[in-house]
């Protein structure tokens, strides 16, 4: 299996859910995909994100999709 290739995109999941007092179940509920693929997004295994998706996690967080997702420069390039 090849090795995943570094990026520079950054998921705060855990940060806006323990602000609001969530867990991870209770969110997957709410937007209706399972904790395992929530959890490949928390754990910044997730190589896509839908709109559609992205779009019921910050109706559900109550959030922009900048507070969810942010880039950081300073990883270098492959």
């Amino acid at each position: 299996m090849a090795e995943e290739e570094p990026h520079a995109i950054r998921i705060h999941l855990d940060r806006l859910l323990a602000e609001r007092g969530m867990t991870l179940t209770e969110l997957s509920a709410q937007v209706g995909i399972t904790v395992v693929n929530l959890s490949v997004l928390k754990n910044e295994r997730a190589k896509a994100i839908r709109f559609s998706t992205l779009s019921r996690i910050c109706e559900v967080l109550r959030c922009q999709p900048g507070d969810l997702i942010t880039y950081d420069g300073s990883v270098p390039p492959p």
